[in-house]
C-alpha cells in the first residue's frame, strides 16, 4: 500500500479523535459539576463511586498545595506538548498505533488544559477503592493520557521486535 493510501484521514482524522475525546471528557465534567456539589460521592459498586473532586494540581494532585502558579504551568505545558503531538501527527501519519497513542494523549491533555483554564482546577469523577485504599479520583481526560501512554508503550516494543 502507498504512503498516499495510508495517509487518508490523516492529520484530520486524528484531530477529530482527539476533539472526540475533548468533547467526551467535557460532557462528562458538565454532568458532574451540574449533579454534585464539590465533594460528593455516590457508590456505585463495592470498589467504584462517583465523585466530585477538583485537582489543582497534576497526576495524582502534584504540586496541588503550590499557590496558584501551577495552573499556569500546567496550562503552558499542555499547549506546548498539544502543539509537538500535532506536528508529530503530521510527521508520523502512517504510523497507525503511534498516532492513535499521541492522539489520545492530545486529546486528554487539552480536557484537562480547558478544565485549568476555566476554572482553576481539573473535575475528577471516578473513584476506584478497595479495603479503605482509594486509587486518586480521575477522569476521562486521564484515562485517554492513560491509554496513549500504554500503546506507546507497545509501539516501542513492537517497534524493537520488528527491527530485529
Amino acid at each position: 500500500m502507498s504512503a498516499a493510501k495510508k495517509r487518508i484521514g490523516g492529520l484530520p482524522g486524528w484531530l477529530a479523535l482527539a476533539l472526540l475525546v475533548i468533547v467526551l471528557d467535557q460532557f462528562t465534567k458538565v454532568l458532574i459539576l451540574g449533579s454534585y456539589a464539590w465533594g460528593d460521592v455516590q457508590p456505585i459498586t463495592s470498589f467504584f463511586n462517583i465523585v466530585r473532586v477538583h485537582n489543582t494540581g497534576a497526576a495524582f494532585s502534584f504540586l496541588a498545595g503550590a499557590s496558584g502558579w501551577q495552573r499556569w504551568f500546567f496550562i503552558g505545558i499542555g499547549l506546548v506538548a498539544s502543539v509537538f503531538i500535532v506536528w508529530m501527527l503530521h510527521r508520523h501519519a502512517t504510523q497507525r498505533l503511534f498516532c492513535f497513542a499521541i492522539t489520545m494523549i492530545l486529546g486528554g491533555a487539552l480536557g484537562n488544559v480547558i478544565d485549568r483554564a476555566a476554572h482553576g482546577y481539573v473535575v475528577d469523577m471516578l473513584d476506584f477503592h478497595a479495603g479503605g485504599w482509594h486509587f486518586p479520583a480521575f477522569n476521562l481526560a486521564d484515562s485517554a493520557i492513560t491509554l496513549g501512554a500504554a500503546c506507546l508503550i507497545l509501539d516501542e516494543i513492537l517497534r524493537v521486535r520488528k527491527g530485529r
